[in-house]
C-alpha cells in the first residue's frame, strides 16, 4: 500500500519518513522558498541613530545602558527584538520615556549631584506585555507558515552532506537518505523549519573540518570522517542553542526551549493521578496485508488471508528459521519496504510498478523465498516502514507459543503428598537415607 503519493513523486526508491496507513492525499507544488537570515536584521537605538546587526545585540544593549541609562528586562522573552525596538522608538518620540518606564535612582542616600536616574522597560507595563505577546503570536504564525511551505515544496534540490547523492523533490528525501545511509538524523521533517538554512549551517561546519557533535576541528576531511564514524558523532549537539531556531518546538511557548517544554510535559504526566478511564473504548486493531490493501480486525484473519490468497505463511517461516521476536520485526519491515519500493524481496529485482512486481513474485514462486539473512537482519529494519503497522504488534517469540501450547496440551496430574504419618515419612524420606549413607561412608574411611 502506497502511503503517500507526494512521497512517491519525490523519489520512488526513498522512504522519506515513517509511512502511515491508509493512503494520504497529495500536496500541490509551491513556489520557491526564500528564507530571511536573522543576521540580516538591524537593531536600532531607541533614542539616537545608532544601529547594529542582530548578532551584535549585546553591543546595542550596552549602548542603551551607558549612553541613555535604559535597561530592557527579560530580553530573551522578546520574540522579535528588532520589531520591539522599532515600536518603542516610535512611542518614545510621542511621549517622554518616564511615561512608560520605571525610574531607578542610584545612590539614593548620597548627595543629589551624585544621584543618577536609570529607566527600566519591562512587561509590568500592560502596553509592553501586550506587545511581547503579539510579537510571539506573529512569530509563531510566520514559523508555521514557513514550515508548511517547506512541507509542500517539491522543488527541493541538494546534495547529501556526506556523499555525492543528489536528492530532489522534497526536503524529506535528503533527511531520510542521511538517516538511512549515514545514520545521521536531525529529526523528522515535520519538526524542522528553515531547513535549507539548517543544512547550510551544518555544511559550513563540515567544510571547515568541524565535528558536528563535539565541535572539534580536524586537519583534513578523512580524519574528520573517521572520527565521526568511530566516535558515533554523526549527530548534532543538542546543547548547542545555535540549532534551536530550526525546530518548531522552540517557538511554541514564549522564552522556553524544547528542553523546558518537554520537562513540563513530563511533570504533567507524573502529576496526573486520579485519571478516570471509565469512558475508554478500545478500538479494534486493523492490520494490513503485506501484499495487498486487505485489512482485517483480527490477526487470525490477516494471517489466513496472506496464506490462502498469497501463499505466504509467516508462522511457518518463523518456525523454520527459528526467528526470535526482533528478527520477525526486521523481516516484516524489510518485506514492507521492498514492496513499497517495487522490489522483489526474494531476488532484489526492481520493477516499474507494484503490479509488475507482484506478478513476478507469484510467477517465479518467490513468495516464500527470502534472501540471505544478512540482507534483512539489519538494525535499520528495527524501525517500522509504516508507523501504525498493527501487524508488528502480533509478533511473539518463537519459543513462547510452543511452551504455551505444550502447557495447554499436556494434562499432568498433581498428586498431593500424604503427610498423615509424619514419623514414617521422616524414616523413609530420601534425605534421611542420604544422611545414613553419608555416616556409613565416614566410618568405612576411618
Amino acid at each position: 500500500m502506497a502511503a503517500c503519493e507526494r512521497t512517491a513523486d519525490c523519489g520512488r526508491d526513498s522512504i522519506l519518513e515513517p509511512l502511515s496507513f491508509p493512503e494520504l492525499g497529495a500536496g500541490s507544488p509551491s513556489t520557491p522558498i526564500v528564507v530571511q537570515h536573522p543576521s540580516d536584521e538591524l537593531l536600532v537605538c531607541l533614542f539616537c541613530s545608532e544601529s547594529v546587526p542582530l548578532l551584535q545585540k549585546d553591543t546595542l544593549l550596552r549602548h542603551l545602558l551607558l549612553e541613555h541609562k535604559l535597561v530592557i528586562a527579560d530580553i530573551k522573552l522578546i520574540a522579535s527584538l528588532p520589531r520591539y525596538l522599532v515600536y518603542w522608538k516610535g512611542r518614545f518620540l510621542e511621549q517622554p520615556v518616564t511615561d512608560f518606564c520605571s525610574v531607578i535612582k542610584t545612590n539614593s542616600t548620597g548627595p543629589v549631584e551624585k544621584q543618577e536616574d536609570y529607566f527600566l522597560l519591562c512587561d509590568v507595563l500592560p502596553e509592553d506585555r501586550i506587545l511581547r505577546e503579539r510579537l510571539q503570536q506573529k512569530r509563531l504564525e510566520e514559523v508555521l507558515e514557513q514550515q508548511q511551505k517547506e512541507r509542500d515544496d517539491c522543488y527541493f534540490h541538494r546534495l547529501c552532506l556526506f556523499c555525492s547523492e543528489e536528492c530532489t523533490g522534497n526536503r524529506a528525501c535528503l533527511l531520510n537518505h542521511m538517516a538511512r545511509e549515514h545514520s545521521f538524523s536531525i529529526g523528522l521533517p515535520d519538526n524542522i523549519v528553515y531547513c535549507n538554512e539548517f543544512l547550510d549551517t551544518l555544511q559550513y561546519k563540515l567544510d571547515n573540518l568541524q565535528c558536528l557533535y563535539c565541535e572539534k576541528i580536524f586537519r583534513d576531511k578523512s580524519t574528520l570522517k573517521d572520527h565521526m564514524r568511530k566516535k558515533a558523532h554523526r549527530r548534532i549537539n543538542a546543547n548547542n542553542h545555535e540549532y534551536d531556531r530550526f525546530y518548531v518546538i522552540n517557538y511554541l511557548e514564549l522564552g522556553k526551549t524544547w528542553e523546558e517544554v518537554q520537562s513540563e510535559d513530563d511533570r504533567e504526566l507524573v502529576d496526573v493521578e486520579d485519571d478516570d478511564w471509565s469512558d475508554w473504548h478500545a478500538h479494534p486493531v486493523s492490520a494490513v496485508c503485506l501484499f495487498c490493501d486487505r485489512q482485517s480486525e483480527t490477526m487470525d484473519q490477516i494471517y489466513t488471508h496472506m496464506k490462502d490468497s498469497h501463499g505466504f505463511d509467516l508462522h511457518n517461516l518463523k518456525m523454520e528459521l527459528n526467528l526470535n521476536f526482533y528478527q520477525q520485526v526486521k523481516l516484516v519491515n524489510f518485506i514492507r519496504r521492498q514492496i513499497h519500493q517495487s522490489h522483489c524481496y526474494g531476488c532484489q529485482k526492481k520493477f516499474d510498478s507494484r503490479a509488475d512486481m507482484m506478478d513476478h513474485i507469484i510467477s517465479e514462486g518467490h513468495v516464500m523465498k527470502l534472501p540471505e539473512m544478512s540482507t534483512w537482519d539489519q538494525p535499520q529494519y528495527y524501525f517500522p516502514t509504516y508507523e501504525n503497522d498493527a501487524l508488528l504488534c502480533t509478533l511473539s517469540d518463537s519459543n513462547d507459543d510452543e511452551d504455551n501450547e505444550a502447557c495447554c496440551n499436556e494434562d499432568i496430574p498433581v498428586i498431593a503428598e500424604d503427610i498423615s504419618d509424619l514419623r514414617v515419612l521422616k524414616q523413609n524420606s530420601v534425605l534421611n537415607q542420604l544422611l545414613k549413607n553419608r555416616g556409613r561412608f565416614r566410618k568405612d574411611d576411618a
